[in-house]
């Protein structure tokens, strides 16, 4: 029997180790382009085995003036989240509470509707009031997509909180605003962080959007990656640098804060 159980164990190592390495392999590869020659990466030879530079990095950030979309990429992501938790928590607090089963079935709507049915629409009403190229047309455009997904998984979240712990709130004097803001949020915070975080991901990785609203004052990564691509070349040194570049920030996040996404996902911490 442990015989057995050794060779399973083995075999689930095996299987892990190659999951690991087929999902890790473009990432692996895009950092190891990032410090490569034009030339190098073109050849198949030495793949492992090269000396490395940092010219792509620099000329990322002297040439192309990395640093500003950055920039306009950490706006546009912090404020579009933190919008959409101000209006989504309380939004759905409320549908969870108040058994708002068709406002519910509003927001998954809104949610699976592909973000590319609004862009049009998007698109010309910001023209006509003078908002292309703008943040508050980013953060807004941005908001149509995170507002419903904070809704959608805060919902469930506080539908496995126990009544009784409101009602406890209630008796001592609190009001329901109170209870929401001192007692609610705080043992919420699991669902919170997860829920803001991956807000913050799609925000940082959006191209739709902000290829079409985005303009020279308020372009994005996403966006300013894509320039490296052109009709006579391809500069993969720089741009495999910029994609590390914006990979990082969201690699970290997901490191560090891995135990809150899974509890979070886990749609509460109390049940009643």
């Amino acid at each position: 029997m442990k015989k057995k159980n050794r060779v399973k164990n083995i075999i689930l190592g095996i299987l892990t180790v190659l999951v690991i390495l087929i999902f890790s392999f473009p990432f692996l590869w895009m950092l190891l382009a990032s410090f490569k020659t034009q030339a190098q990466i073109m050849s198949t030879e030495d793949v492992l085995l090269f000396k490395p530079t940092f010219d792509n990095y620099k000329s990322v950030f002297e040439q192309y003036d990395f640093l500003d979309f950055i920039v306009n990429s950490l706006v546009v992501a912090v404020v579009s989240t933190i919008g959409s938790l101000l209006l989504g928590l309380p939004a759905a607090y409320a549908i969870a509470r108040y058994k708002m089963q068709k406002l519910s079935l509003v927001i998954l709507v809104a949610r699976i509707v592909p973000g590319i049915t609004f862009l049009i629409p998007w698109y010309i009403l910001f023209s006509k009031i003078g908002l292309v190229d703008t943040y508050t047309a980013l953060i807004l455009s941005h908001m149509l997509v995170g507002l419903p997904f904070i809704i959608w998984v805060m919902m469930s979240f506080f539908e496995g909180l126990p009544h009784e712990i409101e009602e406890a709130g209630l008796i001592d004097g609190a009001t329901k605003s109170q209870v929401f803001l001192k007692i609610i949020m705080p043992i919420s915070g699991p669902g919170v962080i997860t829920s803001s975080l991956l807000s913050f991901i799609f925000s940082w990785n959006n191209f739709m959007f902000s290829i079409i609203l985005a303009g020279d004052k308020t372009k994005t990564l996403p966006v300013a990656v894509f320039n490296f691509i052109s009709y006579s070349e391809t500069n993969w040194g720089a741009l495999m640098a910029a994609a590390c570049i914006i990979t990082l920030p969201v690699l970290i996040i997901a490191l560090v804060a891995q135990r809150y996404i899974v509890s979070g996902l886990a749609a509460g911490a109390v049940k009643g």
